[in-house]
């Protein structure tokens, strides 16, 4: 186990008064002058240390052993023994006698010690001879003898500066002798002395262990005693940051002796106490982490973590906290614990997680927490990974928060964060997986390699938010957002492969949400990168064609319509694509078709029927193919280019003859011969029998108007003549007009004039409805069958018998004033002057006729007078009905009317009356003046 603070302790330490050779040797200066010449010494230099002269120290002492085997002077012995001594301690080399020689060495110089003091005469100081005779006799073994001859110096010399010394002897020999309390106070007594600070450190650790020694009841004085030596201690190092070789087992060892105590005592309780009591001590957490040491190192693990623990709990901003909890997780290691000692490492990640903790961290420190999280991070991982499906997602959830902390503090951030994305998106998080994707991917060099997989993290970000967009995960994306996620990847990886097939879907997509110019520039950049396989090609131009097409940019859809299919012809895509083809044509044909349709739009006719005819080739016999041909007619129709849409309709006719647009054709092919004049053409076109059926009524009358219109009327009569043999009564006012005018132009054309004159006279008298042209077309029929039946009137003779002839000349002139009156009633005042005439001369025939009628034979003179007289008579109403009426013909001129008729009614007034009617007549106008006096 690793201490808290690297100390290098590696001096030991051992009990003075327990061995001979722990001891130090006594320095005994000589050759002081007195102040007479009977005070005066033997001289002898002190030996101090200085620069060793150009001669080996092995040889000096080589001579001051010889000199001390040699000399019988015990003064002389004596010093060369104390030359022997410094030479040691001022030289690396071994110059001592061997052990066994040391021995007899000290023995021979006890001998002279005793020579010298049984003379009672010494040149030097007694309080050194005395000491180094206990030195001596301790040398040899004689513990009670040396023990006594310090007691003596201390009692003879107290202000001897090797008190302090002999003192700490005595307390050393006490505390062998298992005589604590009495080394306790030995040891006090050195301590407030007037000792070095070295001596007294020693005394007051050895002071603490005589109060450790006397059990429970001197546990607390030796705690309290123990803390003032490492205090003392560690004023003096800083902080035991500079601990010299002397000191360091003292050191060691004073801190082991008091994490001892307190694991005998209270544990962590007592030494917090201990320490409470002494003011709090700077070092207290050295004491904690020996003891948390003493506890592992006898296998009390519990008991050692909870040190740690307390520690990190009372002091939380010490700055050793970081090694305590790390020390959890070695003591748990050592325990064999592993979910203990990660459940550690998760305490130690977790008290650090925050970034103003983590930057108080000490370098190493940091290194760990980041080696902790790593390690729980892959940990929890793998466990997911292994585990059980109901764990998995907790388990990846925690592994996702590990590589997420650490990420930004690692060496490997980019990969870090990948990783934590990973586990994110394995535990459904799909928010938190897309954005450790985006900054592995964005948020680390990749350029210059710190993270070659930045590509793959970019992309795993895109595939989160795309299937957003499909509604496979909850993250909140939009289209825009995958758009710009897209031109990102691309401004970073130019030339990652998958680029291509990325902006193809996005082209797809912004196409079905109708954001035609997006979806173009992504079609174009799919297609325009240098990776792109046929399959994102073809993608990519079949939306760059649906944009295009959307756009009414028809010239750049069907180029791209053209590219899809080639790429199909080529066999560069997989088998299934070929059921695309007549999709694709049909999109082909419809970019042409619309090409045609704006051409036509902007007036560039010529231009327009060309698109439209280009579509058959596109897509033959297909219903846009059809459709095209029929509509470059019909663009040929609107710009009144007659002939060329005669010839277009005749061929799309010829063509598609049982195409739903056929029937529509003649009715065009009418409206072309028309426009064009072509009277009888349109009339035939309309009167073509379709498929065996005649052509509806409307349809034929509507050809007998071209007809009567190109003045074919041949043809035209033959559809009226069959029109009005229907037999069928007029139902309406336009039907009996129409049938009217029919008779009527059958008359004029001398088409059955006297049959079509009488139904038109008694159609009219039936009907209901009337036209002014249709009451004048009657009125003159009756006229003209009025005057026909007037000639047949004037042709009936009245012979003998007179009764006979009579009766049919009757009947006839009943029939001529029968279509007279029908006439006059049709006609009215617009033909009255010649129902007049024409009634006036019926009568004025009948008169006549009865005057020249054949007489009976067989009369007598006087017979034949008398019945002249009676013809006169029988004539005489008639003439004056004849002369009645062409006189109120005559006075229509005072209506200021003349025609033709009236002229005719003058002239017979004129034979008839000579004298008053035949004259010579002068019309004039008459213009009137305005008075402008009025």
């Amino acid at each position: 186990m690793k201490p808290v603070v690297s100390i290098s302790l590696t001096v030991l330490f051992t009990a003075f008064a327990a061995s001979a050779q722990a001891q130090e040797s006594f320095r005994v200066e000589l050759g002081r002058d007195g102040e007479t010449i009977a005070d005066m010494r033997p001289v002898f230099l002190e030996f101090q240390s200085r620069p060793m002269p150009a001669i080996s120290p092995t040889e000096v002492a080589r001579r001051y052993q010889r000199l001390f085997e040699h000399s019988d002077e015990p003064e002389v012995r004596i010093d060369a023994l104390n030359r022997l001594s410094n030479i040691q301690k001022v030289t690396d080399e071994d110059v001592s006698f061997s052990e066994e020689r040391e021995q007899q060495v000290y023995r021979q110089a006890l001998e002279s010690y005793e020579s010298i003091l049984d003379r009672g005469a010494y040149q030097g100081r007694l309080d050194e001879l005395l000491y180094q005779m206990a030195k001596a006799h301790a040398y040899t073994g004689q513990a009670e003898e040396s023990i006594d001859r310090l007691r003596q110096l201390v009692g003879l010399y107290p202000s001897s500066s090797l008190v302090p010394e002999a003192r700490f002897r005595i307390a050393e020999a006490a505390f062998s002798a298992g005589d604590y309390a009495e080394a306790e106070s030995e040891y006090s007594r050195v301590i407030s002395s007037d000792g070095t600070d070295s001596l007294k450190t020693k005394a007051r650790y050895m002071q603490g262990w005589s109060q450790y020694k006397q059990g429970s009841s001197g546990r607390t004085r030796a705690a309290k005693t123990f803390l003032a030596v490492l205090d003392g201690v560690g004023e003096e190092t800083s902080g035991f940051r500079r601990i010299p070789a002397s000191d360091a087992e003292l050191v060691d060892d004073t801190f082991r002796i008091v994490a001892l105590m307190a694991a005998e005592d209270r544990g962590v309780e007592s030494l917090a106490s201990w320490l409470t009591d002494a003011g709090g001590k700077g070092f207290g957490y050295l004491l904690y982490d020996r003891l948390a040491d003493y506890y592992a190192s006898n296998r009390r693990f519990e008991d050692s973590v909870a040190v740690n623990n307390a520690f990190v709990r009372d002091f939380q901003a010490h700055n050793a906290v970081p090694a305590f909890l790390a020390q959890n997780v070695d003591v748990w290691r050592m325990a064999g614990q592993t979910d203990r000692a990660r459940a550690a490492r998760a305490e130690y990640v977790q008290a650090f997680a925050g970034d103003a903790r983590y930057q108080q961290l000490a370098k190493a420190d940091q290194e760990r927490w980041q080696n902790f999280s790593r390690s729980l991070a892959d940990y929890h991982y793998d466990q997911a990974e292994e585990g059980q499906v109901e764990r998995q997602v907790a388990s990846f959830r925690l592994a996702g928060g590990y590589y997420s902390q650490l990420a930004g503090r690692s060496g490997q951030k980019g990969d870090v964060l990948r990783m934590a994305g990973d586990a994110f998106l394995q535990a459904g998080d799909h928010t938190d997986a897309f954005k450790h994707y985006q900054r592995a991917a964005y948020d680390t060099d990749h350029e210059t390699k710190e993270y070659p997989g930045a590509a793959d993290a970019a992309w795993a970000a895109i595939v989160i938010q795309r299937d957003a967009l499909d509604n496979r995960n909850s993250l909140p994306a939009t289209l825009d957002d995958l758009a710009a996620a897209a031109d990102r990847f691309a401004a970073e990886f130019p030339e990652d492969e998958r680029q291509a097939g990325l902006t193809a879907d996005i082209a797809n997509r912004m196409l079905a949400e109708h954001r035609y110019a997006d979806a173009h520039r992504f079609a174009e950049l799919a297609i325009a990168h240098p990776l792109v396989s046929p399959a994102e090609r073809y993608s990519a131009w079949v939306a760059a064609g649906e944009a295009n097409l959307a756009m009414a940019s028809y010239g750049l859809a069907e180029n791209a319509w053209r590219q899809a299919l080639a790429l199909i012809s080529e066999g560069l895509l997989q088998e299934g694509r070929a059921k695309d083809t007549d999709s694709l044509k049909r999109q082909l044909a419809s970019s042409i078709y619309y090409q045609g349709e704006k051409a036509a739009s902007e007036g560039r006719i010529d231009t327009a029927v060309a698109h439209f005819q280009r579509v058959e080739s596109a897509f033959p016999g297909s219903d846009i193919a059809i459709k095209g041909r029929y509509d470059a007619a019909n663009t040929l129709l609107k710009a009144e280019r007659w002939q060329a849409a005669v010839n277009e309709l005749t061929r799309f006719r010829t063509d598609y003859p049982q195409h739903d647009l056929t029937p529509t054709v003649g009715e065009k092919l009418v409206f072309a011969y028309q426009s064009s004049g072509q009277w009888v053409r349109a009339a035939d076109e309309i009167m073509r029998a379709d498929e065996g059926e005649s052509p509806s009524w409307d349809q034929q009358l509507r050809a007998a108007e071209l007809y009567h219109k190109a003045e074919a009327h041949a043809r035209r009569n033959r559809i009226y003549v069959v029109w009005l043999n229907r037999d069928s009564a007029a139902a309406d006012s336009e039907s009996h007009i129409l049938s009217q005018t029919l008779r009527q132009r059958l008359v004029l054309d001398d088409v059955e004039p006297r049959r079509y004159r009488i139904e038109l006279v008694e159609r009219e008298l039936a009907s209901q409805w009337h036209s002014e042209d249709t009451l004048t077309w009657a009125g003159r029929a009756a006229i003209v069958l009025g005057a026909e039946e007037s000639e047949r009137f004037a042709d009936v003779p009245l012979q003998i018998p007179l009764a006979e002839s009579l009766g049919r000349k009757q009947a006839a002139l009943s029939a001529a004033r029968e279509r007279l009156s029908q006439a006059e009633k049709l006609i009215g005042e617009g033909a009255g002057s010649e129902i007049l005439f024409r009634r006036a001369e019926l009568y004025r025939v009948m008169a006549q006729d009865l005057m020249t009628s054949e007489a009976p034979a067989n009369l007598s003179d006087l017979e034949a007078t008398q019945y002249r007289m009676l013809l006169e008579e029988e004539a005489y109403p008639f003439e004056e009905k004849a002369i009645d009426l062409h006189a109120r013909n005559h006075q229509r001129l005072a209506d200021g009317r003349f025609d033709e008729w009236m002229e005719r009614s003058l002239q017979v007034l004129a034979d008839l009356f000579p004298g008053r009617y035949d004259r010579e007549v002068r019309w004039m106008t008459w213009n009137e003046e305005v008075n402008d006096d009025a």
